[in-house]
């Protein structure tokens, strides 16, 4: 009888070592394709400049290269996430933010009031930047989280870190919010005296990062500006059978409703197209039950879907036949968290993303895949 249950006994523990080990080796697996996919896209679009300065090159031209406040805020961000992981130095990322630091816009009547936002697109060419005036409040979001982030990456740049983010979301509330709804506008061109005061992009909603600043800053607009955002997403999806979110919309203090095409940019600006995208990576990491409900009614739509392409219409039809990691990897980041259960076929993506090569002709699709398949588990 001894000898049956030492048997038995024997067996238990080879099971669990197994278990373990394919655990192990899993684990191991996907954190080497992440720092695979992490240094093609380093490689491919960080750039470096003179005088300890990095930007993220959008464009396809190395010659003619193009920086954005969004790229920017996204290159901040991975390198931050890969500094947690020793992938990344605290040279790398202050490279980047001292690109970010020499580009902050400038406002006033006399454009001579310097401020901590940056100026949304920069172009080189013959060895000068041109700078583009405004900003872009989804690319300040996001370097302001990303210094959120490499305050815990490098402990001993804390305090500097923190002072630049400090300064950057006291000017996200100064330039880019709108008093009346309670929303983030989405530039602060779009002041009140602008007939876009009252337009949201709807990728701009981020309540991880929201919680995150008001933690810092102890300034209670950034919970309003929380709720306010999160109130007109869960509006915008009920308006949907699909729970298709577009890309702008027009916010008051109790609703929202999707613009029309060409509104702002393109004639997409009313679909679920290349701003939209993003909302669910930008929702998933919330435990706030608005973000679940939306994500969760997104991915139902997206699961029922044999492909996902580039863009649908609110009502589900889509837009192009071709399909694109941006509309890819933020459903897949969203479908890998734990708390959202099922989604198989949209799971099964993330395994594609890892072993794929990183495209080298398109930075946003890059980027997209390279936050999605880091992001989830940072």
């Amino acid at each position: 009888m001894k000898r049956i249950s030492l048997m038995w006994t024997l067996a238990a523990v080879i099971t669990i070592a197994y278990i373990a080990t394919m655990i192990f080796v899993r684990v191991g697996s996907t954190t080497g394709m992440q720092h695979k996919l992490y240094r093609q896209w380093q490689q491919e679009y960080v750039m470096q400049e003179s005088g300890n300065q990095a930007f993220i090159n959008t464009s396809n031209d190395r010659s003619n290269p193009v920086a954005l406040s969004e790229g920017q805020g996204y290159g901040m961000y991975l390198t931050a996430i890969a500094g947690g992981k020793g992938w990344a130095t605290q040279q790398n990322f202050d490279d980047l933010l001292n690109f970010y630091l020499e580009h902050r816009d400038v406002v006033g009547e006399h454009r001579d009031t310097e401020t901590y936002l940056m100026q949304w697109k920069l172009e080189k060419n013959n060895q000068t930047w041109k700078s583009h005036a405004n900003s872009a409040t989804d690319g300040d979001l996001y370097i302001a989280y990303s210094l959120h982030l490499a305050s815990s990456s490098w402990p001993s740049r804390r305090s500097y870190y923190q002072s630049i983010e400090r300064k950057l979301i006291d000017d996200i509330l100064a330039y880019e919010y709108n008093t009346e709804t309670h929303t983030l506008t989405v530039g602060n061109w779009a002041d009140k005296q602008s007939e876009y005061y009252n337009l949201m992009r709807t990728s701009d909603v981020m309540p991880t990062f929201f919680e995150a600043f008001h933690t810092l800053s102890g300034d209670a607009r950034w919970s309003t500006v929380n709720n306010a955002m999160l109130d007109r997403m869960v509006n915008l999806s009920d308006q949907q059978q699909t729970g298709l979110l577009p890309d702008f919309a027009w916010v008051t203090d109790t609703g929202a409703r999707p613009v029309k095409g060409k509104t702002v940019a393109t004639k997409f600006d009313g679909d679920y197209s290349s701003n939209a995208c993003r909302t669910p990576m930008m929702l998933a990491s919330s435990d706030d039950s608005r973000a679940g409900k939306v994500v969760s009614k997104l991915l139902k739509f997206f699961e029922s879907q044999e492909t996902i392409t580039a863009g649908y219409s609110l009502a589900g039809n889509r837009l192009n036949d071709y399909t694109s990691n941006s509309f890819t990897a933020p459903l897949t980041f969203a479908a890998n968290l734990e708390r959202f259960q099922g989604y198989s076929r949209l799971k099964a993506y993330r395994q594609s993303m890892l072993s794929e090569t990183l495209t080298t002709t398109n930075y946003y699709d890059a980027t997209l895949t390279v936050m999605a398949v880091m992001g989830d588990n940072h």
